[in-house]
């Protein structure tokens, strides 16, 4: 029997033949939007007719290991559904797994993924509160901890847990599969994280879990022991894993293709104007809060002639609006334009060096606009260094004593003081 045949014959037992109201309907298009599935959807608009005739809300689940301690776009994907369920009155549950965590998810892992402290774990998940309510409103949500219920399983309860699944149904899981295969090391108590997730669900009497299409495994593991446990079962709402500035992997701060949404207002507005045209699409349904026609109606408008930089724009001082403000993002705009003529930004880190005349690669170096002299010097060759707005060809360049402004490519400035 699959997971999705684990339904009690209860959930059947509320009409599904009476027309859609007009809020269930708004309520499902709201689900469905940038959605990648939603399973079973006829058991979802059931709990939505359910709650819409009681006025009881769903509880909506999302789970987060406070991994590490800052979050980047991607991660706000499925923050912001939350947010979207949340304004229709649903409730909420932003779940901080920090005794997952201590296990560590193995989904998409090729190894077994280290563990952290307990240290470790709090100190990010502060951090995970002050990001997280920059999309979600806390106030109106039911923030938990699954060290609550994880805790007070103990042994005799972490065994009766284990005995609710096989281990050849563990082993179906895409990424055991090839570790399996391969011979790779899989460690017993990996097996351990699905169901502790799963149990979650049980612990918080969820209604929809949400996550992204990486965590099906996981979310439909809820399913199977909510009805184990003689609950009904959530629904599942997975979301796409959202593509970074080179639109092509997903964003990831390993790769260099993300945005953190603590990063300064006009650095996050510049990398969104760097995403190509078809990218920004994706976007708009992933990460804006316009609604779906205002979207089509700007995309029609674009296709019809505007040019599709001014969707670029409102689409960044959007993002940018929501981590910092209004203020802020309008600045970045301009900060932008100012750069996009070769102008050079108020804000730029002022450096004092010693020893003139200094090589070029070496000066670049040491005013920390490049890694390295040799990357300088690759700059150099790329004609993507300035000072004061004058290219500089040359890489045996010795620049003088003075005081001017270094440019590395577009956005990277440094005004110098060299004595």
């Amino acid at each position: 029997m699959s997971d999705l045949d684990a339904v009690p014959a209860s959930v059947g037992a509320e009409p599904s033949d009476l027309p859609l109201s007009d809020r269930v309907q708004e309520a499902l298009a709201i689900s469905l939007r940038g959605c990648a599935e939603l399973l079973p959807q006829a058991e979802w608009v059931k709990k939505l007719q359910r709650w819409d005739a009681t006025g009881v809300p769903l509880r909506i689940k999302f789970g987060m290991d406070p991994t590490a301690p800052d979050l980047h776009l991607g991660h706000t994907v499925v923050l912001n559904k939350m947010r979207q369920l949340q304004d229709l009155g649903l409730a909420v549950i932003p779940l901080i797994g920090d005794f997952t965590t201590t296990i560590g998810d193995p989904s998409g892992r090729n190894t077994t993924r280290p563990p952290l402290t307990r240290e470790q774990i709090e100190a990010n998940a502060k951090t995970y509160f002050e990001q997280i309510r920059l999309v979600v409103d806390l106030d109106r949500a039911e923030v938990r901890w699954n060290s609550e219920w994880c805790d007070a399983l103990g042994a005799r309860g972490m065994i009766q847990l284990a005995a609710k699944y096989t281990v050849a149904r563990m082993l179906e899981r895409e990424d055991f599969t090839k570790r399996f295969q391969s011979g790779t090391a899989i460690s017993v108590h990996e097996f351990l994280y699905p169901l502790m997730q799963g149990y979650d669900s049980v612990a918080l009497q969820s209604d929809l879990e949400l996550g992204g299409t990486d965590q099906k495994f996981n979310l439909l593991m809820g399913r199977h022991l909510q009805a184990e446990y003689g609950q009904e079962p959530q629904c599942i709402l997975t979301m796409p894993l959202l593509e970074g500035l080179d639109g092509v992997d997903k964003m990831s701060k390993s790769k260099g293709n993300y945005i953190g949404i603590t990063e300064p207002a006009n650095t996050m507005f510049a990398k969104v104007m760097s995403i190509s045209d078809e990218l920004m699409w994706r976007w708009y349904t992933l990460l804006s809060f316009r609604s779906e026609a205002e979207i089509a109606a700007l995309k029609a408008e674009v296709e019809g002639g505007r040019n599709p930089r001014d969707a670029k724009v409102a689409l960044a001082k959007e993002i940018t609006a929501r981590f910092h403000n209004a203020a802020a993002a309008e600045g970045a705009e301009q900060d932008f334009v100012n750069r996009s003529k070769g102008g050079i930004p108020d804000d730029i880190p002022e450096v004092a060096l010693g020893g003139a005349p200094m090589a070029i690669g070496a000066l670049l170096k040491a005013a920390n606009l490049v890694a390295s002299g040799s990357e300088g010097l690759r700059m150099v060759e790329q004609g993507g260094v300035r000072i004061d707005g004058t290219v500089v060809s040359d890489k045996g360049l010795k620049v003088e004593a003075g005081c001017f402004v270094l440019q590395v490519g577009k956005r990277k400035f440094a005004r110098v003081t060299l004595a």
